[in-house]
């Protein structure tokens, strides 16, 4: 027997929404077939995706009753693939479990082997899930720029939606790859945060997050948006010349209410950042850089630790803009 988060839909109608902390045996796990590993989940955490699940703000959750919970960090206790064995230190990011298939806000969890990465010895499943699926994403970020030629010198670089998960991670890392980092936030009270993260200048949301010009006056080398929208529309209209903007994330909105000056006129380069169905050999190289290129210290500045029992109200909070860094979920005492 083991403890779990359960999403339900009384009769299968979303104002019957119904979220419950209960008390599961193996034989619920999904089958052999749709799993073939089994992981004792040491530690979770709660991604924005899983906000929005675990407050039923938007339809995440496509398969009913559904254990929630995007990312989680154990260790094997079963497994019919290959690649794995009892005792090996996991972790998981996306690949639609929390939606599609049983998460990792539970004590097990039965994946497919395919999904998951090895923990890097530097770090421990509790400093995993402080990174999860944002930290990731944040890498794929820094990768993404570094693959297209963008170096410290190249100038500044812009973060937005900064105090957030990925925005957290990626000035952590910016900074101490010796980037020049500039970092975008509505909440003014953080600016200590951010600048102990080693942002070298701190700006208002309010900057970006109206409609602006095609065009406007250059002044970042690269940008990593978590934002979208008229954030991101006025990010790539001040990148300068041949420059380059990562997107992988929505929180101001999905629209995208631009030009294509940006692209023609300055050859900005707008990469598309997804963490959910990356290959796996993607996923290994990011979170082996981040064993090398991530401050623990840092790390540690960003986190908050709740129990499983405390995981709804602090995806209340998460989706009241409550929240700054990364939460981790303890999934065992």
């Amino acid at each position: 027997m083991f403890q779990a988060l359960m999403l339900d839909q009384a009769n299968g109608q979303p104002e019957g929404f119904n979220v419950r902390l209960t008390t599961l045996d193996e034989a619920s796990l999904p089958t052999s077939n749709e799993g073939d590993v089994t992981v004792a989940v040491q530690y979770s955490t709660l991604n924005y995706k899983d906000g929005l699940a675990l407050t039923n703000k938007a339809p995440v959750v496509r398969k009913w009753p559904m254990v929630p919970g995007i990312d989680g960090a154990g260790t094997v206790i079963e497994s019919r693939h290959p690649d794995w064995h009892v005792g090996d230190a996991v972790i998981h990011n996306g690949w639609g479990v929390g939606e599609t298939h049983w998460g990792c806000l539970a004590a097990k969890a039965r994946l497919k082997g395919d999904w998951l990465v090895r923990l890097p010895t530097a770090f421990t499943h509790r400093q995993a899930m402080a990174i999860g699926t944002a930290g990731y994403t944040a890498m794929l970020s820094v990768l993404a720029l570094e693959d297209h030629g963008i170096t410290p010198a190249s100038g500044e670089v812009l973060v937005t939606g900064a105090t957030g998960g990925v925005g957290s991670v990626a000035v952590a890392l910016l900074s101490r790859l010796g980037y020049q980092v500039t970092a975008v936030t509505g909440k003014s009270a953080q600016a200590d945060y951010l600048r102990a993260l080693g942002a070298a200048a701190v700006i208002d949301r309010a900057e970006l997050a109206a409609p602006g010009k095609p065009l406007q006056k250059e002044r970042w080398a690269a940008v990593v948006d978590a934002v979208g929208s008229h954030t991101l529309v006025n990010a790539l209209a001040q990148t300068r010349y041949c420059g380059v903007v990562t997107a992988c994330g929505l929180a101001q909105g999905m629209e995208l209410p631009g030009s294509v000056a940006p692209f023609i006129l300055r050859g900005v380069t707008l990469v598309g950042i997804d963490s959910v169905m990356a290959p796996r050999a993607q996923r290994q190289r990011a979170w082996d850089r981040l064993a090398r290129d991530l401050d623990l210290a840092l790390l540690e500045r960003m986190i908050e630790e709740v129990p499983l029992s405390a995981a709804l109200e602090k995806a209340q909070q998460l989706m009241t803009g409550q929240v700054r860094g990364r939460i981790v979920v303890r999934i065992t005492a």
